[in-house]
């Protein structure tokens, strides 16, 4: 049933309406509406549909039109140059890998280090952030490496490799197995040097450890003995060496078991110090003795040399001469340190130093002593000349330290004395009897050398004081006074050669200076009798 309340109205169809006139023809020129996302042109404007109008909007907006989609970009095609060339590639045999059942050796996998390959020589370019280059737009991905063909072509040959190998067998080792690790006690250079010291001497443990039990001095020698000496291990690797097992894991080089087994020999690097210091006591006993007589000898020569004191008294009468009138006149000696001095003092001529002419005076007054003539130069020469050679120890003696000579006897009679020591911790051994019967003689000699050093230092000091008088104490180097005069000496020889070439003549009508002032010069009577003579 239909309820009362709704009545059914049936309207008639509206009256149909005549169509709209067509829209006024588009301008010549239409206009162009740009927006930010899409840039239309003309001719997609006119292929639009009009939108309808509206009565709030005056102007004719075209429809959105989505953006085209991005062209595809073209790929550059890389391809390897086989097949750029379209030639038929070599037969390439692919690199076998080692396949090994031992430990020692494993197969390259993918995971490890690469085969090396032979160097490519560039230049890098280094990355710039501040501005576009072309390798900012290189894909890593757009080519991809043939491996097994670039290792096949250019893989780096063993140095063993035979040239008609076709096939490359790579051994790579891995990290030794704990059966074959070695335990490296020793620095690693301290252990080459060892294994090259043993090969050097050609010894066996065997040899070395039989000399170091018996004390055997000739059965290794002073340098096997040296190169022992410089072998010994810290306290820390003597632990170590002492504590490794045959049985450990770890297994110890060729120089680890050397000093392992010298280590067993009871007290074995203080034999090796002792039988060194009984190596070396015959040369260095002699060497200190030499020394010794080199220093009085030095002394001798310069006490009794008669040119040289000779030499010295034209000095002191011409330094005299020149320094009348001043407070550094009528000296009655002078520091040997002055005849450094006389070269320094040239005449008007610019050329001729006070020395050249002492050495022209000498040489005047000492050929007409030997000749009875008026002059004779070149015996005169040939005697000054002469001093260089005979005072040979004062050169020696220069060169020579008080201080290195003092430490050597010191070392000497310490070395004695660790000697006594040792041998009271080795009682009743072959090695203590080998010790002891040096000792007989060694003792001995080293009181001699203490003795010798304490004589020789006063002769020196002596001298010293018979030069320089009491300025002696001022001396900080006891042996000084024969380097001053080593030093004139070479200056001496110089000037001397120079006057033998006739670079420097006699000065016409001098008077000899040791003549000069040999007789009085005439005195006023304010002179006092001390200031008129010599």
């Amino acid at each position: 049933m239909k309820s009362p309340d709704l009545v059914a109205i049936q309207t008639p169809p509206p009256p149909s309406r005549p169509a709209p006139p067509p829209p006024p023809p588009l301008p010549r020129h239409p206009l162009i509406i740009q927006s930010p996302d899409v840039g239309l042109s003309k001719d997609s404007l006119e292929s639009s549909p009009r939108l309808s109008n509206s009565s709030n909007d005056q102007t004719f907006m075209p429809p959105r039109i989505p953006p085209p989609p991005p062209l595809p970009m073209k790929q550059p095609e890389l391809n390897p140059p086989t097949q750029a060339i379209r030639l038929t590639p070599p037969v390439l045999v692919k690199p076998t890998r080692y396949q090994s059942k031992s430990q020692e050796f494993f197969e390259i996998k993918e995971d490890n280090p690469k085969l090396k390959l032979k160097p490519l020589h560039w230049d890098k370019v280094k990355a710039s952030s501040d501005r576009d280059t072309v390798w900012d737009h290189l894909k890593s991905s757009s080519f991809k490496l043939n491996e097994e063909m670039i290792e096949t072509l250019f893989v780096v040959k063993p140095p063993n490799a035979s040239k008609s190998s076709e096939k490359f067998t790579v051994k790579r080792p891995i990290f030794p197995s704990s059966v074959n690790q070695e335990s490296q006690v020793l620095d690693p250079k301290k252990s080459q040097n060892i294994s090259i010291a043993l090969r050097a001497f050609n010894v066996t443990i065997e040899e070395v450890c039989d000399a170091l039990l018996e004390g055997n001095v000739d059965a290794l020698g002073t340098e096997l003995l040296e190169s022992l000496l410089k072998m010994a291990p810290t306290k820390e690797e003597e632990c170590k060496l002492k504590e490794h097992k045959d049985d450990s894991p770890f297994k110890l080089s060729a120089a680890e078991k050397f000093l392992k087994v010298i280590l067993d020999v009871p007290f074995a690097f203080k034999r090796v110090g002792a039988m060194l210091y009984v190596s070396n006591f015959d040369s260095e006993v002699e060497y200190l003795k030499r020394s010794f007589q080199t220093l009085e000898a030095a002394c001798e020569e310069l006490r009794n040399n008669r040119m040289f004191l000779k030499l010295l008294e034209a000095v002191l009468k011409t330094g005299n001469r020149m320094n009348i009138g001043t407070n550094r006149g009528d000296a009655q000696a002078f520091k040997l340190d002055t005849l450094l001095k006389l070269i320094d003092v040239r005449g008007a001529d610019g050329k001729t130093s006070l020395l050249h002419f002492v050495v022209q005076e000498i040489i005047r007054t000492e050929g007409a002593r030997h000749t009875n003539q008026t002059t004779n130069p070149t015996i005169g020469l040939q005697i000054i000349s002469s001093l260089g050679s005979d005072l040979s120890n004062v050169k020696k003696a220069a060169g020579m330290d008080s201080e290195v000579l003092n430490g050597d006897v010191r070392r000497l009679s310490n070395g004695m004395t660790d000697i006594i020591n040792i041998v009271k911790l080795m009682e009743s051994t072959k090695f203590s009897d080998s010790m002891n019967r040096f000792l007989k003689t060694g003792q001995e000699e080293v009181i001699k050398i203490q003795v010798q050093e304490s004589e020789t230092l006063s002769l020196v000091k002596e001298i010293t004081e018979y030069f320089h008088g009491n300025s002696a104490k001022e001396e900080a180097h006891p042996f000084r006074i024969f380097m001053v005069v080593r030093d004139f000496l070479t200056v001496l020889d110089r000037v001397c050669k120079e006057v033998g070439a006739h670079k420097f003549s006699a000065p016409v009508n001098s008077i000899p200076v040791t003549d000069a002032f040999n007789g009085r010069r005439p005195c006023s009577s304010s002179d006092d009798e001390s200031s008129c003579s010599l």
